[in-house]
């Protein structure tokens, strides 16, 4: 009986398996893609504080290169909540699967309570009808001792 549950068990795992690796793979291009698009908006914000270094302050106004700083800081801020808000989601999942396999355990683990509870009762069942005939066994040994 064990062979059989071990088999029906390891189909759906390898299959889960798969899954997995789809489920994975997506969310590693979604990293990848929100990574991307981090780096994307810190460059304009690096490559412009380091023309702010070289720049004569008196050639450019401060309020337009400010405005264009405060522009790729906003962009960088916003691709970094997107990343923030993907972990978070990440974790979430990881918790949920977590919360998936406990339960999944606790159901294996009633199952198999029942089913050692409905052998004990059959074993029970068997000793008291073992017991019946040993005792009119034991009757009529004394039974016929007594005639002896």
């Amino acid at each position: 009986m064990a062979e059989i549950k071990v088999g029906d068990e390891r189909q759906p795992s390898d299959q889960q398996d798969h899954h997995d690796r789809q489920k994975t793979t997506s969310a590693d291009e979604e990293m990848m893609g929100c990574v991307v698009a981090l780096e994307a908006a810190l460059l304009p914000c690096l490559l412009a504080m380091e023309e702010l270094q070289h720049i004569d302050c008196s050639t450019y106004s401060s309020f337009q290169f400010g405005g264009e700083m405060a522009e790729h800081a906003k962009e960088f801020m916003e691709a970094a909540k997107k990343l923030h808000l993907y972990f978070i989601s990440l974790q979430r999942e990881d918790q949920q699967s977590q919360k998936e396999i406990l339960q999944k355990e606790i159901s294996n683990m009633e199952e198999e309570l029942k089913t050692k509870s409905d052998l004990i009762k059959k074993h029970e069942k068997l000793i008291q009808g073992w017991r019946k005939e040993l005792s009119c066994q034991l009757d009529k040994c004394v039974t016929e001792v007594e005639r002896v």
